[in-house]
């Protein structure tokens, strides 16, 4: 039989970072390119007790729950997102199959297919295909170290009036900028001025390397959710682990309630064991504490790989040390194609995420993402080695 296709499905582009993980099973690579939390850091007797209290509970646990999402997970949640300055009733959040899925549901609810959104360049690459599956056209503004440039977002808003603007304000993927107080102020009242909501993509926040340092959401900022401007997700599978899938969405209760009908549509809830397990994980587990030593180790893991990078003096080469999250960005020398390096990487067994990925249109193709959570050691030492050793052979073939 010939299958034929959506046109929209048709489209997509599948992942890089999915396709390079398919290239590093089963042999002697260094991974450099997914978004891994360290597995050694997973608190797997805390969740395994957790579940052995859910299971104690009864047969109960195993039934199918609400599509919102089991409550007294959702009050926990707008417990710790009030000590974040971000006031919520569970009336105004649902749980979702983690962020990405939070993500892809907003954007069904709030657009329609020819709609324009906004975004950083660059952008999270999985968003980009959520917005094409959903067929937008994505509009990019440019960026600095400080965030968006508010005048060229609002040369693109007034020119292509897009639906939303999407964004990861906080070590945002793939460059590991924060957004300053300043440009998150002067966005907000932006979107606010054009009447455009505001997706607050917030997975990596938490992982910040200095603790006294803080980063205001620009839901906290807007200091208001009914009737709001924006609408804010995030997930366990960076602070927990990403097997759980739960993520969740805050925004307007009347949007809340139209996302829950397309949820329905969709998948009828997520998994409400996960929810469980984690709503018993928050009772008896310090997830405060465990973001600590996970943000320390990470911190150190980061540095480890900057100054390895460092050492070499490459030339040409460029990245800003990070505050938090999970990746660094690079800017390899001008002509430079990162897809053709990679495959030089790949023969030498390190792998990465070439820039190009990150972007809708007109890559800067001399970048790449290398995450520094996954490994440590004499394993991030050899793929440091072994990606600079492709770099040198590369260019000098160019």
């Amino acid at each position: 039989m010939n299958y034929r296709f959506s046109s929209r499905v048709s489209q997509l582009k599948s992942s890089a970072v999915r396709d390079i993980l398919k290239l590093t099973q089963g042999k002697d690579m260094i991974s450099f390119a997914g978004g891994l939390p360290a597995e050694e850091l997973f608190p797997v007797q805390a969740v395994r007790e957790a579940a052995d209290r859910v299971f104690a509970a009864g047969p109960s646990a195993l039934q199918y729950g609400l599509t919102e999402g089991y409550l007294p997970l959702r009050e926990q949640l707008c417990e710790r997102m009030a000590a974040k300055q971000m006031n919520v009733s569970p009336e105004q959040m649902i749980l979702t199959t983690g962020s990405q899925q939070a993500i892809d549901l907003l954007v069904g609810v709030l657009t329609e297919p020819g709609d324009a959104i906004l975004v950083e360049k660059p952008t999270y690459l999985a968003s980009l295909q959520v917005f094409a599956l959903h067929g937008l056209k994505v509009i990019a503004a440019e960026s600095d170290e400080d965030g968006i440039i508010p005048e060229d977002a609002e040369r693109l808003i007034r020119e292509h009036r897009p639906r939303l603007l999407y964004a990861v304000p906080t070590f945002g993927n793939p460059t590991g900028r924060v957004w300053s107080l300043e440009r998150r102020r002067k966005l907000l009242a932006l979107c606010k001025q054009y009447q455009m909501p505001i997706i607050e993509d917030d997975p990596y926040g938490d992982i910040k390397f200095d603790e006294s340092e803080q980063f205001p959401t620009l839901l906290s900022l807007e200091g208001q959710v009914e009737r709001g401007t924006v609408f804010y997700t995030s997930t366990f599978s960076k602070t927990v682990a990403p097997a759980l899938r739960t993520g969740w969405a805050i925004g307007d209760s009347s949007v809340i309630g139209m996302v829950a009908k397309a949820k329905q549509a969709a998948d009828l809830h997520s998994s409400t064991m996960d929810q469980q397990i984690l709503s018993q994980l928050l009772r008896g587990f310090k997830l405060d504490d465990h973001i600590r030593t996970i943000s320390k180790s990470y911190g150190e893991r980061m540095l480890e790989m900057h100054e390895l990078l460092k050492r070499q003096g490459l030339k040409d080469v460029a990245w800003v040390k990070p505050k938090g999250g999970m990746f660094l960005w690079l800017e390899l020398p001008d002509g430079l194609d990162a897809e053709a390096l990679l495959r030089c990487a790949v023969q030498k067994g390190v792998a990465f995420v070439p820039g190009s990925s990150f972007y809708a249109e007109n890559p800067q193709r001399n970048t790449a993402r290398l995450n520094y959570t996954y490994n440590t050691g004499a394993r991030t030492a050899q793929g440091v080695e072994r990606f600079v050793e492709a770099l040198g052979e590369f260019t000098a073939r160019s």
